[in-house]
């Protein structure tokens, strides 16, 4: 049996070229670490950029992220994957910024003892028909779709607990709940 030749042609992903890079700054290449910054400031933009409120502060998490992987290359693994240490990064950085930002707000939080807080928003006659509808909608869907949803969206489970509660793949309840969140989305407008 003769076998053909691989393609040694192949683009590099860019989970090896960061990991390449990586390993390369780790040694001292002041290109390999510029690159490795550069590359990954465009993916951590973009990726935390739908995840925000506020766009404008996509550039300031990225930068802390930049900050982070700075500080912390030396502590990445060559024998590890790139992507999931840079993710960890990335995902702390953003919380870190959103914790500190909507922090500093707490002249504009309430607690749910609060009464004129509930008068104006929980108990309103004036929402009332928006619950309505709001319950209706989700009475229209399948069982297991109404109870990933409402585990998810409204008790605050994490996709992993779903997942075992429902005996369901991680990434099957996240579909889910982002499909399901379309379709109330969709029937409300």
């Amino acid at each position: 049996m003769t076998t053909s030749p691989s393609n040694t042609n192949t683009k590099p992903t860019d989970e090896q070229r960061w990991h390449e890079y990586a390993v390369k700054a780790q040694s001292g290449n002041k290109r390999a670490y510029n690159a490795l910054l550069k590359e990954i400031a465009s993916f951590a933009r973009s990726y935390i950029l739908s995840s925000l409120a506020n766009p404008e502060w996509a550039d300031d998490i990225t930068q802390e992220i930049l900050i982070s992987v700075h500080k912390s290359l030396h502590t990445y693994s060559a024998d590890r994957a790139f992507r999931p240490w840079l993710m960890s990064i990335i995902h702390f950085r953003r919380t870190d910024y959103l914790r500190k930002y909507y922090g500093a707000r707490g002249n504009k939080q309430t607690t749910l003892d609060n009464a004129d807080f509930q008068r104006a928003n929980v108990t309103n006659p004036e929402h009332a028909g928006e619950y309505k509808d709001i319950e209706a909608a989700l009475a229209d869907l399948p069982e297991n779709q109404r109870k990933v949803f409402e585990m998810i969206k409204i008790q605050g489970y994490t996709a992993k607990e779903v997942a075992g509660e429902m005996g369901m793949s991680v990434s099957a309840v996240k579909v889910s709940a982002h499909r399901t969140a379309k379709k109330l989305k969709e029937a409300l407008e």
